[in-house]
C-alpha cells in the first residue's frame, strides 16, 4: 500500500485498497476506454469524502497533483467514472434514503443509491422520477445526476436537471456547501462568507454578471443538451441565484456530490401506446415535428430503424416473433400517453392517432399493458444490439448521444446513413424522436489499428454535422472523455474560455476530475483507446440504451 492510500486508511472510516484486482476493476466503465486508479477509497459517509478531497488539495498546495473521480455503478458511457488518482466509490456505503415526503413527492438520497429501488421505493406512493435512465436498475442516483441523465419520459418532463431541488457538495478543499435557490438577501449572505464557498460565490456571480452575452451564446436550438456547463439557469429573472443546476451534469469536475434532494412527479400505471411505420427520414421528421405541436403532448416519443431490428432479428429469431412482422418497415415510431386524466388521455391519444396518420397508413393503437409491453420490445430491441459481440467486434458506444434541432431530424439521419455508407460499416440507428437525441454504435475491432484510427474518423465527421445543423454533440449521456475534445469545436472560442474559468473557480487546482469535459485532447484519450470492449460490469442485467 502507498503511502496516500496509508494516510487515507488512517484518517477515514471506510475502506482503502490497492489491490491490482481491485485497481484493474476500477480502470474500465461502460465506455471505450481503460485508465487504471492508483487508490480505491469506499467512504462510508460524507466526512470521508470531505476528509479525502482536503489531503488532496492540501498535496495540491504543495504542488503534488492527485485526481479525485467520484463513482457510482460504472455505468457511464464517455470515461468519466474513470480516473488514474484516488477512485471514490459510493455505493457500498452511501446508499440511504435519508427522507422521504410521500405527499410532496419530494425524496433525499445519499449519491450512491441504486435508482431502480427509489424508483420502487416512490412508485409504492403513487410517485415516479420520470428522468430515471434506462439503466436505473443498475445505476446510482448520483451518477444520474453527474450527467444529468434522462428517460424515456425526459421528452415530456424533463432531465434530471428539473427534478433536484438541492444538493450537499464537498468542494475542492473539503468545505461541504447546500444548495438551492436563493434570494436576493440570501446570496448576498453567501457573496460575504470568508470561505472557499464565498469565493466561489463571487467569483462566479461577477463572471456571469460580466458575460451575460457569452452566457446567451452557450444556449443551443436543441431540446436536449449536456455539452459545457448549465450557466443560463443559475440566475433566474427575479435575481435568485442556484448553483444546483450547474453542479448537476458537471461530471464530477466542480464538486463531489453527496446528497441529493429531488422532486417527483405523479405516477400513472395505465398508458396509450400509438405505434407508427414510415417509410423515410423525412416523414419521421414530418410526424415528430407534428406531435410536439400538440396542446397535450406524448410522454414519449421513440423510434428504432429496420437496421437495428434486422441485426437483432438475425441474432436472436424469437425475440421479435409476435411482435413486428419481416419485411421491417423503414422506422417505427412509438408515441406513449400517460395523463392521470384518462379522459384527457383519450383525447390527445385521437389527436395523435390523426396526426400520424397524416403520414402513415400503418397507425395502430393499443391500450392493454401486457400488450404495450410487447410492443416495447421493438425499441428494447437496442439492448441486445449494443450487447452483441462477434468476437472482437464490438457495436461501440462512440457517437451515441447526438442530438439536434427538431426539423433538422431528418437531414441527420440521411448524413448518418451517407457517412456509413462511404466508410463500409453497418449502422442502426434508435432513439428520442421527441428530442431527436439519436443513439448509434459502429460495429468496430479495437484490437485493429485501421479501426481504431477509423473509429476517431468517424468521431469527427459525426460530431462536425452535429454542429453543422446545429446540433449538441451530447444530450444525454454527457461529454466525459469521449467528447470532451470536440466541446472547443462545439462552441466559440469566447464560449469555451467561459466554462475553462468557471471550472478554475471550482477547482483550482485540477484535482476534481481532471480530463472530464473541459481541457481534453483528441492526444490525450487517444492512448487510453481499451484493446477489447465489453460490458463486463452490467451484465447481470440487460444493458438498456
Amino acid at each position: 500500500m502507498n503511502k496516500v492510500a496509508h494516510y487515507l486508511q488512517e484518517h477515514v472510516a471506510g475502506e482503502v485498497m490497492t489491490s491490482s484486482d481491485a485497481r484493474s476493476y476500477f480502470s474500465t466503465d461502460n465506455s471505450i476506454f481503460n485508465l487504471t486508479p492508483s487508490v480505491i477509497v469506499y467512504p462510508k459517509n460524507e466526512n470521508d469524502v470531505r476528509k479525502t478531497a482536503r489531503f488532496v488539495w492540501q498535496l495540491a498546495e504543495r504542488g503534488r497533483i492527485i485526481p479525485i473521480t467520484p463513482r457510482g455503478s460504472g455505468t457511464d458511457l464517455t470515461g468519466a467514472a474513470l480516473g488514474a488518482g484516488i477512485m471514490l466509490v459510493y455505493p457500498s456505503h452511501l446508499n440511504q434514503v435519508l427522507f422521504l415526503d410521500s405527499k410532496k413527492g419530494e425524496v433525499t438520497v445519499e449519491a450512491g443509491v441504486n435508482f431502480g429501488k427509489l424508483q420502487q421505493l416512490l412508485v409504492s406512493y403513487g410517485r415516479f422520477i420520470p428522468a430515471a435512465p434506462q439503466s436505473l436498475e443498475y445505476s446510482t442516483v448520483g451518477g444520474a445526476v453527474a450527467n444529468n441523465a434522462a428517460g424515456r419520459q425526459s421528452f415530456k418532463y424533463g432531465d434530471m436537471r428539473a427534478f433536484v431541488k438541492g444538493l450537499r457538495v464537498v468542494l475542492a478543499n473539503g468545505e461541504i456547501i447546500e444548495t438551492g435557490r436563493l434570494s436576493k438577501r440570501e446570496l448576498n449572505r453567501k457573496l460575504g462568507l470568508a470561505t472557499f464557498e464565498g469565493e466561489i460565490y463571487r467569483s462566479l456571480d461577477t463572471l456571469l454578471e460580466e458575460n451575460k452575452e457569452l452566457v446567451n451564446k452557450s444556449i443551443l436550438n436543441t431540446r436536449r443538451n449536456n455539452a459545457g456547463y448549465d450557466l443560463a439557469d443559475i440566475i433566474q429573472k427575479d435575481g435568485s441565484f442556484d448553483l444546483t443546476p450547474l453542479l448537476v451534469g458537471s461530471q464530477g469536475s466542480l464538486g463531489l456530490i453527496t446528497e441529493i434532494t429531488l422532486n417527483s412527479e405523479q405516477y400513472n400505471p395505465d398508458m396509450t401506446l400509438i405505434t407508427t411505420y414510415l417509410d423515410n427520414p423525412e416523414e419521421l421528421q414530418a410526424a415528430v415535428v407534428d406531435l410536439i405541436e400538440l396542446d397535450d403532448i406524448p410522454c414519449a416519443i421513440e423510434f428504432v430503424d429496420d437496421n437495428l431490428l434486422t441485426s437483432v432479428a438475425t441474432e436472436n429469431a424469437n425475440y421479435l416473433k409476435d411482435v413486428i412482422p419481416p419485411p421491417y418497415p423503414k422506422f417505427v415510431l412509438l408515441t406513449e400517453f400517460n395523463d392521470t386524466n384518462n379522459h384527457k388521455k383519450r383525447h390527445a391519444a385521437k389527436k395523435a392517432l390523426k396526426v400520424l396518420g397524416k403520414h402513415s397508413q400503418s397507425v395502430f393503437i393499443e391500450e392493454d399493458p401486457e400488450k404495450q409491453k410487447l410492443i416495447w420490445k421493438i425499441r428494447d430491441a437496442s439492448a441486445l444490439f449494443s450487447s452483441h459481440n462477434s468476437g472482437k467486434t464490438n457495436p461501440l458506444p462512440l457517437i451515441d448521444d447526438g442530438v439536434v434541432p427538431v426539423d433538422k431530424l431528418g437531414d441527420l439521419l440521411n448524413a448518418i446513413y451517407d457517412q456509413f455508407s462511404r466508410e463500409h460499416l453497418e449502422v442502426s440507428v434508435w432513439g428520442h424522436g421527441g428530442d431527436a437525441n439519436l443513439h448509434l454504435q459502429p460495429y468496430l475491432n479495437l484490437d485493429q489499428v485501421g479501426d481504431r484510427q477509423k473509429a476517431f474518423r468517424v468521431m469527427e465527421e459525426y460530431n462536425s454535422t452535429l454542429k453543422r445543423l446545429g446540433g449538441s454533440t451530447t444530450g444525454r449521456y454527457n461529454e466525459g472523455r469521449l467528447r470532451g475534445p470536440y466541446l472547443s469545436k462545439l462552441f466559440p472560442d469566447d464560449v469555451y474560455e467561459l466554462f475553462s474559468k468557471v471550472k478554475k473557480i471550482f477547482d483550482p487546482y485540477g484535482t476534481l476530475n481532471p480530463g472530464v469535459k473541459i481541457n481534453v485532447s483528441l492526444d490525450e484519450i487517444k492512448p487510453l483507446l481499451r484493446s477489447r470492449y465489453s460490458l463486463d460490469h452490467v451484465y447481470d442485467h440487460l444493458p438498456l440504451s
